[in-house]
């Protein structure tokens, strides 16, 4: 594949904030550490202070492969985290269903092509790239479908507990409904195996994504994390204990998202007072604090501040931390130097940079995740056909059409000109008759306004009229917006891997590996 490269602010599909960082804004530069630059990572990987158990690391992460049959490369990325010169770059994700929108893909690859960049700059130094699975989020509505062909294909399951221990016994209606979708072509078959092997042949939901996602990318040598551990959770307690009987981290997170916004930028999350739910197996409920009891909220489990310390130290596995501390408990369990994240978390992360500092917990680099459009090879011949050009993609259908109408009517539409000259004529109307009768200039500039009215809507009717006159190729403007976005949004947030692995087999991947530039700062334009 070809690819050409767009500023995001081209796009009109990334925040203020998002822009303005990518942009190094000096008003943002007080929530984060370092720049997303080689310099920057320099910088961070000098500073890095890591105080984290690697020899459990390594167990744990050895432990969650037994069963998996990872090649040399990610054995050898396991081992390597053992060793003080070893970093890691990571990403962080839901358990979609069969991966989720493709955009789950585009942070995966980001993060793999930051961690060569880094070894090519570093290479006395090692660097693992890292996927998180979000195993403990209970959301299960979030991640129980999948779009193919704008057909949703979901899960069918009732469940309050944590997604990574979710049993796959009822998936089987799903995983077929999908193989029928992939069809009997080389590529659909192969990609057909691969689910059936992750998740008719697994047990929870954690394992069967991760032997899916090392299927896809163990020849990167990318390691998968299940963080739903109870020797990890361990390296976390002291900070579990201090933060929900503190309430620090609420505190911290509403001055910093105080600050965002006075700023001029929107926050993107809130916390509460407690940012940890009490998670059981089928149950992660919030902690409240009320009447001096710590309560498992909807439930009738409580605790006294002495049996909540005496709990955590026993069961750290029980206390899950929300969308506040994750990112803080990540950081604590990982040598990490770069967090790999979409808009909305590159602005979440912002808000939590003071938390960070009072933990004395370091802050990693946060980078932008690459984006891109596929564009396939009807769409593109539909746009240099109609006289636009890849990045006129981005733009409303109704704004091309106004463009393709304005450079291809054999008439004038614009009144402009006529307006201008009406409104000459009514000032000089205007004046003469100030000076028979002033009170007739108010009738005057009525007439002026009804005239401008009915021109305005003259305007209107020829272009409506224009529009008649070119049917065919404007509904050819609406079938590439529709084709390139569908639902109306970026192609990543809603296409799943399936039609382009059924298209383009392994060569897709390898074509975002190739592709992708973690440090670039532009959107790409993907052409087959």
């Amino acid at each position: 594949m070809k690819a050409k490269y767009i500023a995001y602010q081209d796009t009109h599909s990334f925040s203020k904030l998002v822009l303005d960082y990518v942009n190094d804004e000096e008003s943002l530069k007080s929530f984060y550490s370092f720049r997303p630059d080689m310099d920057g990572l320099k910088k961070a990987v000098d500073a890095r202070n890591f105080n984290g158990n690697r020899a459990e690391l390594v167990e744990v992460l050895s432990r969650q492969y037994q069963n998996v049959n990872a090649n040399k490369s990610v054995n050898h990325n396991i081992k390597l985290l053992a060793d003080e010169n070893t970093f890691t770059v990571t990403t962080g994700h839901q358990l979609n269903l069969f991966t989720g929108p493709l955009y789950f893909i585009y942070k995966i690859v980001t993060t793999i092509n930051l961690a060569l960049e880094l070894k090519i700059a570093y290479p006395e130094k090692n660097f693992v790239p890292v996927y998180w699975m979000a195993t403990e989020d209970h959301d299960f509505e979030e991640i129980n479908h999948v779009s193919v062909d704008e057909k949703n294909i979901s899960w069918i399951q009732q469940t309050n507990g944590a997604t990574g221990r979710l049993s796959t016994k009822t998936v089987e209606a799903a995983v077929m409904a999908y193989k029928a979708y992939l069809g009997i072509s080389k590529n659909g078959k192969k990609l057909a195996k691969l689910v059936e092997q992750a998740y008719l042949e697994n047990d929870n939901l954690a394992d069967a994504t991760r032997v899916l996602v090392n299927s896809l990318f163990e020849r990167y040598g990318l390691v998968i994390i299940n963080a739903d551990d109870p020797k990890l959770k361990k390296q976390f307690s002291a900070i579990i204990k201090q933060d929900i009987t503190e309430q620090n981290s609420a505190r911290l997170t509403e001055k910093t998202s105080e600050t965002l916004e006075q700023n001029g930028y929107k926050t993107q999350v809130n916390g509460r007072d407690i940012n940890f739910f009490y998670l059981i197996d089928n149950l992660r409920e919030r902690i409240i604090e009320k009447e001096n009891l710590f309560t498992v909220n909807h439930t009738d489990i409580s605790f006294t501040r002495e049996e909540l310390l005496k709990e955590i130290e026993s069961h750290p596995e029980r206390f899950s931390p929300n969308v506040i501390m994750r990112p803080l408990y990540q950081e604590v369990i990982l040598p990490n130097i770069a967090y790999i994240g979409g808009g909305a978390e590159v602005s979440y992360w912002m808000q939590l940079k003071a938390n960070f500092d009072f933990y004395k917990v370091d802050f990693p680099v946060l980078l932008l995740r690459n984006s891109a459009l596929l564009i396939d090879k009807r769409s593109a011949e539909n746009l240099n056909k109609l006289g636009f050009k890849l990045e006129d993609a981005f733009l409303s259908v109704e704004e091309l059409k106004h463009r393709w109408i304005k450079e291809n009517s054999e008439s004038t539409l614009s009144l402009a000109d006529e307006m201008r000259s009406v409104e000459g004529i009514f000032d000089q109307i205007k004046l003469n008759a100030f000076k028979i009768d002033k009170t007739l200039e108010k009738s005057t500039d009525s007439a002026k306004t009804r005239t401008n009215h009915l021109l305005i809507n003259l305007e209107k009717k020829l272009f409506r009229a224009e529009k008649r006159k070119h049917k065919v190729s404007l509904e050819q403007i609406e079938n590439v917006k529709a084709r390139l976005f569908p639902s109306g949004t970026l192609q990543e947030r809603v296409v799943n891997l399936a039609p382009m692995y059924v298209n383009y087999g392994e060569d897709f991947l390898s074509s975002l590996i190739e592709n992708f530039q973690p440090l670039g700062g532009d959107f790409t334009l993907l052409l087959p």
